[in-house]
């Protein structure tokens, strides 16, 4: 059996995500002809209360879009130090936005407005770029899919509306965060100018992600989404998967954080286990032993048919997903208890 924990972006389309695919109806993206990018934009828009969306090849592009749409160099965006959009983004920030970040230590990155408070640059000091933008990750990925409780999440919106801050959410696996604290995406809508969504990690399609927000913003945003290359022809094709993942794939994700919470629990028991992240959603994260080489641990528990991924100095992540099901899980934990 191959057990492959590596991300949840390894998942195939459902044979009735594919027929959705198949049976599409498209158009020309760029030129606004696509009826089912159309419709998928306008639902995922809906979701968050928000206006409009655009529909972007990758997490990436549209976190980056988002970013360069809020922001006017020279300035500062605030974030995280796990944060994707700083360690995972290929200096995008720099690249494209020209803005410097100053980064927060909070614990498994999650900020309070008081990280947020102590580091906000003002414009009327010629020395500093001010801060222009507050990004936040929920989950965040580093953090081992930690989440953010709603009330902070509110407090950290009513600073950035005093302080003149925009607040963009990188919400590759926000819908994990939904199921798992029981708030609604709405609520996490007002709370935010932008929000991305990840169509292709937990949700289980093929590629896309979404950008969300008010009319004007997000058209500027479909401006920025062509000078990155990013302008789509008959991409609903995979918007049909991104509508079909939407409407039928949420609720199953408590499924994965079910699988991922007895994992986390089976291995934090094993001897050469120093430390597991407290586990929220889908993610588990495991502190090695120091006399363990991450290296030969990782390979042969690749040669044992279970794949994870090095995440840090003696940290091995796991994620469940919609290709992982309960023998997955007893298989790897069989190996990982002989590796003791």
């Amino acid at each position: 059996m191959l057990s492959d924990f590596r991300s949840d972006t390894l998942t195939k389309p459902t044979p009735a995500m594919l027929e959705a695919m198949f049976s599409a109806t498209v158009g020309d993206d760029v030129f606004g002809e696509d009826p089912t990018v159309n419709a998928l934009e306008a639902k995922a828009a809906a979701l968050f209360g928000k206006d409009a969306a655009l529909f972007c090849p990758s997490g990436t592009m549209a976190n980056q879009i988002g970013i360069k749409a809020h922001s006017n160099a020279p300035g500062e965006l605030i974030c995280d130090k796990l944060s994707h959009v700083y360690l995972y983004e290929v200096g995008g920030i720099a690249f494209h936005s020209g803005m410097s970040v100053n980064l927060t230590e909070a614990e498994l990155g999650i900020l309070k407005p008081t990280d947020i408070l102590e580091r906000i640059n003002l414009f009327t000091d010629m020395h500093k770029a001010p801060s222009q933008l507050v990004v936040l990750e929920n989950t965040c990925n580093k953090g081992g899919g930690s989440c953010y409780e709603l009330e902070n999440l509110q407090e950290i919106r009513k600073l950035c509306l005093e302080k003149e801050l925009r607040l963009h959410l990188d919400g590759a696996r926000i819908f994990n965060a939904i199921v798992a604290k029981g708030y609604s995406s709405i609520e996490i809508g007002e709370c935010f100018d932008s929000i991305s969504i990840c169509l292709s990690k937990g949700l289980g399609t093929p590629m896309g992600s979404l950008l969300i927000g008010d009319r004007d913003y997000i058209q500027k945003c479909r401006r920025i989404r062509k000078l990155f290359g990013g302008g789509m022809r008959q991409a609903g094709f995979m918007a049909a998967a991104g509508i079909y993942a939407l409407e039928h794939h949420v609720g199953r994700l408590a499924e994965d954080h079910q699988l991922a919470k007895a994992f986390g629990a089976e291995i934090s028991g094993l001897s050469y286990v120093e430390e597991v992240f407290p586990v929220e959603t889908n993610i588990v994260i495991a502190k090695l032993d120091k006399q363990i080489v991450q290296t030969e641990f990782l390979t042969k528990l690749a040669s044992n048919g279970v794949k994870a991924v090095p995440f840090g100095p003696q940290l091995v992540r796991f994620v469940t997903h919609l290709d992982v099901n309960e023998d997955n899980v007893n298989y790897a934990l069989n190996v990982l208890k002989k590796m003791g």
